[in-house]
């Protein structure tokens, strides 16, 4: 990961043509799941937080796009995930088959609404 990456467009850009459409699609899925999300760069890779808090990260990789979407939203969606390889908070979705964009979809919202939980307390 580039740490000299100023903004998620230079990040997508510094990827072929075909991981750049991959990423897109994951950045506008956040987008539209998550409006009000602040987008930035965090660690080398696109970062948006909600409620001053992290949401969700994603990273391209040689072979896989990582996703993040911390320790809760990959416990909350565990079963739905098993057949990618894992981490604690991460998981893995490999550049040779489609993206589950639909699940993406339901772990950012449910990050939001963590999020929104959180900060009512």
């Amino acid at each position: 990961m580039d740490k000299n990456i100023n903004n998620v467009d230079e990040y997508i850009a510094g990827f072929p043509e075909e991981i750049q459409t991959r990423l897109k699609l994951i950045r506008q899925t956040i987008k539209e799941h998550a409006p009000e999300a602040v987008e930035s760069i965090l660690y080398g890779m696109p970062a948006y937080k909600t409620f001053k808090k992290p949401l969700v990260y994603f990273a391209a990789f040689a072979k896989h796009i990582g996703f993040y979407a911390t320790p809760t939203g990959h416990d909350k969606f565990e079963e739905e995930l098993a057949k990618y390889k894992r981490g604690k908070g991460s998981v893995q979705f490999p550049h040779n088959k489609e993206l589950p964009i639909n699940l993406i979809e339901e772990m950012v919202q449910f990050r939001v609404n963590e999020n929104k939980e959180n900060a009512a307390k």
